[in-house]
């Protein structure tokens, strides 16, 4: 009988390190994310961290005055360029609760390497110690500044994109719609959003039988939510919750950049992912839509695999066609 499975070669690569025991089902963002980030750490560190990639950090000032941190990760061929570059501002994954940009530091410099475009990681404050919309707020301010300052990082300010993985994806979402709003000039010219994370109204059934592929669970997602919007709002329809904080909440997505959506059919954001994508080509931005057979959340994080290689092509692709 069809229905649900992992993909033959992803089962294969994680058979045997998947435990016979389910994950911890956790009470609060912070128990998510003392569980989280010693894992990632190990993950995202596994593979090297390229020796022709150079980081350095400066600061920039939110929208409530608070100072953040923002990582360039940039190759040795970013930096010798003598016309200007375009130009990635990222957000890292967590669940809007967890993770740093030193845990990803590896990821992206991979990426930066892999592209040739410096890659701009933004330190933005996490839940629940800061709630919406700080995630959204704080990479705003950073795509802003980069814009603001293209000449002396020697990037082309028609050419920078939003990129975020997961939590990211939602929060480089958010700072997309908050550009078209405020009308940043020159506008956002693409967002890259990997498997985002951006409605909080999605939440499993306990019968669903996607809950035995997932990696980032339904319970998980509730809590992270809560954390971020509160509990007296998450998952309510009607409740007033910023469409920064929770882009699928947006009356509108016209006027956004040409948008890069994937995301595996195992993962718990596919139905949002698939709705928001649907969303945008109604509005009349353009889109490139991927749905991977097979795949969980975070299949990425098993890099043996051809589903690894075809989706970083892919990737990468769109990122070579930023302002393009």
């Amino acid at each position: 009988m069809a229905g649900l499975r992992f993909d033959p070669e992803y089962f294969k690569a994680i058979e045997p390190s998947r435990g016979s025991e389910k994950p911890p089902l956790f009470k609060t963002a912070l128990e998510i994310r003392e569980f989280t980030n010693p894992i990632l750490t190990q993950i995202l560190g596994a593979s090297p961290y390229p020796s022709n990639v150079t980081e350095s950090v400066f600061t920039v000032r939110s929208y409530d005055g608070a100072e953040i941190q923002v990582t360039r990760f940039a190759s040795d061929k970013a930096l010798a360029s003598i016309d200007p570059t375009p130009a990635v501002v990222y957000t890292h994954g967590g669940g809007l609760v967890a993770c740093s940009v030193k845990i990803f530091a590896p990821q992206i410099a991979r990426q930066a390497q892999d592209s040739d475009l410096p890659y701009f990681a933004v330190g933005y404050r996490l839940a629940p110690e800061n709630p919406a919309p700080s995630a959204a707020e704080d990479c705003f301010a950073a795509v802003k500044y980069v814009s603001e300052h293209a000449k002396e990082f020697n990037v082309d300010p028609t050419k920078i994109a939003l990129q975020g993985d997961s939590a990211g994806g939602g929060v480089a979402a958010g700072a997309a719609l908050i550009a078209r709003d405020r009308q940043l000039s020159p506008p956002v010219a693409k967002q890259i959003l990997i498997y985002p994370m951006i409605d909080d109204r999605t939440e499993l059934p306990p019968d669903d039988p996607m809950l035995e592929f997932l990696s980032w669970q339904s319970n998980d997602n509730v809590v992270a939510w809560n954390a971020y919007i509160g509990e007296d709002k998450r998952g309510k329809p009607d409740a007033d919750i910023s469409p920064y904080a929770v882009p699928a909440r947006a009356t509108s997505l016209r006027g956004l950049p040409p948008t890069y959506i994937d995301i595996g059919t195992l993962d718990l954001f596919r139905d949002e992912n698939i709705t928001f994508a649907a969303r945008l080509a109604k509005d009349d931005v353009e889109v490139e839509f991927h749905l991977w057979p097979g795949l969980p959340h975070g299949f990425d994080g098993v890099p043996t695999t051809s589903w690894y290689k075809r989706a970083q092509e892919s990737r990468l692709s769109a990122i070579g066609k930023i302002g393009v």
